[in-house]
């Protein structure tokens, strides 16, 4: 992936700094919980914010800022040629793109669907049409995950970029109304299809995307990170067994799977992944 190919998007809100303070985030999430939902991707923040607890969080100092600034371009770049990429698509699709913006926080923020850590990992907020991320995840997602490189971190961002093409296709709330009359296993089993489906826009992106020059490295990369944050292996690092029925993105497989696909195809409407569900 060759960022230089790339502008930098104008939808970026950097607060990072701020410190977070006051904010009511963490507490009370097991160790499970936090591996499957509080680290990894997109899970719909309603569901695990506003927990009790505080940020300590001191703010960023101007050394620890001027060292993320390769990470902050990266995500900038990235959110920028989803821009034009889905632009494009929707235009094809006689729709207008609306952007969203990604807001660049230190372990603590507030969002519009409540108060979050940097423990969540990456999210997307429905409700104010924003991707939340502090940029340390990705330091993370290399050292923690062993998912490295400059196109895992991309995935990411395409991801969550992903959920928001969903927001806009009203996808998200047909699966919000199926999940308020379903029990917990099938609300479980309606939230994969929905990341997964999220993984499958990532690889649309990625085939539609012209200036970043992604290659089949690049791809792999984001194959690496796909595989990693699995809902069956994230299972099996935290409690040392699999429990299908709580799954919530989907099996490494299964996520390696639809962005793979969405990678070959480059065809948004390939991407059903409910079949007959909605």
């Amino acid at each position: 992936m060759d960022l230089s190919g790339g502008r930098e998007s104008g939808n970026i809100e950097d607060r990072r700094g701020s410190g977070g303070r006051g904010l009511l985030v963490g507490g009370g999430l097991g160790t499970v919980v936090i591996a499957l939902i509080a680290m990894l991707l997109g899970r719909n923040p309603g569901e695990v914010l506003n927990r009790t607890g505080v940020s300590n969080s001191a703010p960023r100092t101007e050394e620890s800022t001027q060292a993320e600034e390769p990470a902050r371009k990266l995500a900038s770049v990235v959110l920028a040629e989803t821009e034009d990429v889905w632009s494009g698509i929707f235009r094809q699709m006689g729709r207008s793109y609306q952007e969203p913006k990604m807001v660049l926080f230190t372990d603590a923020v507030q969002s519009g669907c409540g108060g979050a850590s940097s423990q969540m990992g990456p999210f997307y907020c429905p409700l104010d049409s924003k991707v939340y991320l502090d940029l340390s995840f990705f330091n993370e997602l290399s050292e923690r995950f062993h998912a490295e490189g400059d196109f895992a971190n991309a995935y990411v961002i395409a991801h969550e970029v992903g959920h928001h093409v969903q927001n806009l296709l009203g996808t998200s709330d047909k699966v919000h109304q199926q999940q308020q009359q379903s029990n917990e296993r099938d609300a479980n089993r309606l939230s994969v299809m929905l990341e997964l489906q999220a993984d499958f826009y990532a690889g649309v992106w990625a085939r539609n995307s012209t200036k970043l020059k992604i290659n089949e490295s690049d791809i792999r990369e984001a194959l690496n990170a796909a595989s990693a944050i699995g809902d069956d292996r994230l299972q099996m690092q935290s409690q040392g067994r699999v429990v299908p029925d709580a799954f919530t993105h989907g099996t490494s497989e299964q996520r390696m799977y639809w962005f793979k696909k969405g990678w070959e195809t480059g065809d948004v409407s390939q991407g059903d992944t409910f079949g007959s569900e909605l």
